[in-house]
């Protein structure tokens, strides 16, 4: 459903966001980042944070499971982004971060489970992993997109079985404008 989305609705949805400032959440995910780190940025997007993530100088891979968005991030970012479900994909890389902004809130709840030791699997021991939900306790659907929401204790939940522990999270408002009553959980969460 949410795919569908994305693929009618790509251009708008990139015009929408590829100049948003996430610089305030890379501060909290580079520092423990090494020089030259591989990144994984899972549900691209727009590419704007591959983009981001490019320029300061890291080896990223990104992928997202719109084909029009894909197409469309892949021009931006000037190198291949892959068209996927977080399921589905694979990599002989071990990464030393995964970022995954504003993306795995539309896999379902029943599957997060096992799409968090998925992802988590790719990250090397020590390896940081990035991700944030719209804040709630609940799953809604909206414009023809599905939101798994979340908050602290679901969070645990999710990653329970997936090698991942708390590094911290916070709570920050939508960095989009016109959006700032909406509020988001990021988490940092490192591989053990």
């Amino acid at each position: 459903m949410s795919v569908d989305f994305y693929n009618q609705n790509a251009q708008a949805f990139f015009d929408s966001t590829k100049e948003v400032d996430v610089s305030s959440l890379l501060t909290h995910f580079t520092p423990h980042l090494p020089i030259g780190a591989r990144v994984l940025d899972a549900g691209c997007g727009s590419g704007r944070d591959s983009k981001r993530l490019l320029e300061m100088g890291y080896a990223v891979t990104s992928f997202d499971a719109s084909t029009a968005l894909a197409a469309i991030a892949e021009e931006y970012i000037q190198q291949p982004v892959a068209v996927c479900t977080f399921a589905e994909f694979e990599s002989d890389t071990q990464f030393n971060g995964v970022w995954a902004c504003a993306s795995l809130l539309h896999v379902p709840a029943s599957e997060l489970l096992s799409t968090f030791a998925h992802l988590a699997a790719l990250l090397k021991t020590g390896g940081v992993f990035y991700c944030s939900f719209k804040y709630g306790s609940s799953d809604t659907e909206r414009d023809g997109r599905y939101f798994t929401n979340c908050d602290e204790a679901r969070l645990e939940n999710f990653i329970q079985e997936a090698g991942l522990a708390v590094c911290e999270t916070w709570q920050t408002a939508d960095l989009r404008p016109g959006r700032e009553e909406e509020h988001w959980l990021n988490a940092i969460l490192i591989k053990q």
